[in-house]
């Protein structure tokens, strides 16, 4: 097991930045997640990590030695790809030892390799199959037990799950994290789903545009978003905005005016907040409340109502500011589109983001954060 420090990395490919200033400390044994929207360079940062992308500028370090001009077949990474990238002609046990074998690793060793990663993901009774007589799920774990059986100190992972259907993604994630938690290796995983970097990540690191923006513990990022991207991106349904005007503030809680007219105080820090300026509140859809008996709330008209079973997602639009709202209720709901509706919004569960989108830190405790 290694730890890995990144100190002001640069990417640049012609005068485009894909990665700048990146600073990072991953510590030995931690599985941390990237997560961002297309292009925001985060599988370019996972290959600097694994030495497929050459740094511009900053430093890398694994296990504390600088590792910008090592090659990747020394800086003891093991990388699982998108694609499972199998050879078609080659069996499960021969897949696995590929890389071994040209290694000239003795065959003793490989076969033990082999025959203990087999075990740890249950490919024991399928190394004699090629790749065509195996699922998606298998072929994945087989990919993923060829960069085990190389005994790397970091994992890399890019995107490993996104070419299985969704009832695979639930069992491999479950895999991953098993592994995770057996093995104890320093994991590096690169994915878009919300739902792979909530449930695997010790930490997950946030990249727009090719930066940083908030580091942190998946709870924490959910209930103190550090502006209002993050605060938009993790999430789903992603959280709703609604423009308000200030009404005062002081240090530790701050009084908007919402678009009904109603005055609301907030439990968020006040410090540099201006009364009379625009800014916005946010709340989760799962934080929204039936509003009938709701001391705060806002009536609008039902536009659209998704019934999932096990909750019902209603889209109600708001007059006063011609926008939809998205309300997320346990169980079914029976409600019809057309018809006025209520929704109650708890000052203790709003968030409040500045112009420049920054977050005013909200000062209500939160569980398992």
């Amino acid at each position: 097991m290694a730890n890995v420090s990144l100190s002001g990395v640069y990417k640049v490919f012609g005068e485009t930045a894909i990665s700048s200033d990146i600073n990072l400390e991953i510590e030995q044994g931690e599985f941390v997640v990237f997560v961002g929207p297309s292009g925001c360079g985060k599988s370019t940062l996972l290959r600097m990590i694994a030495g497929l992308e050459e740094i511009t500028s900053g430093e890398l370090k694994i296990g504390g030695k600088r590792m910008n001009e090592v090659p990747p077949a020394e800086r003891g990474i093991g990388m699982v790809f998108q694609s499972y990238a199998l050879y078609p002609h080659l069996t499960v046990a021969e897949n696995m030892s590929f890389g071994l074998k040209l290694a000239r690793t003795k065959k003793e060793e490989t076969e033990r390799r082999v025959n203990q990663v087999s075990e740890i993901l249950q490919l024991a009774p399928l190394l004699d199959r090629r790749p065509k007589a195996l699922s998606g799920g298998q072929r994945q774990r087989v990919a993923i037990g060829r960069t085990l059986v190389a005994e790397p100190t970091v994992f890399l992972l890019d995107e490993p799950l996104s070419n299985l259907d969704a009832a695979l993604r639930v069992q491999m994630r479950i895999e991953i994290s098993r592994l995770h938690k057996r093995l104890k290796r320093t994991m590096i995983y690169v994915t878009h789903d919300q739902v792979e970097a909530m449930t695997l990540a010790d930490k997950i690191v946030v990249l727009n545009a090719g930066r940083i923006v908030q580091v942190g513990r998946p709870l924490a990022l959910y209930h103190y978003p550090a502006n209002r991207f993050v605060a938009g991106f993790i999430g789903s349904p992603r959280m709703n905005f609604l423009p308000v005007k200030i009404l005062a503030a002081e240090p530790e809680r701050v009084q908007v005016e919402l678009p009904n007219g109603q005055a609301v105080w907030l439990e968020v820090e006040g410090n540099g907040v201006v009364p009379g300026s625009n800014l916005s509140l946010g709340i989760r859809p799962e934080h929204l409340l039936p509003g009938e008996n709701a001391e705060v709330k806002l009536t609008g008209e039902v536009q659209v109502v998704e019934q999932l079973g096990n909750e019902t997602q209603i889209h109600i639009q708001i007059p006063a500011i011609r926008q939809n709202l998205v309300s997320r209720q346990n169980d079914v709901v029976l409600v019809e589109e057309g018809t006025t509706f209520a929704i109650g919004l708890p000052p203790h569960r709003c968030h409040l983001f500045r112009e420049d989108g920054t977050a005013c830190r909200r000062l209500h405790p939160e569980p398992g954060v």
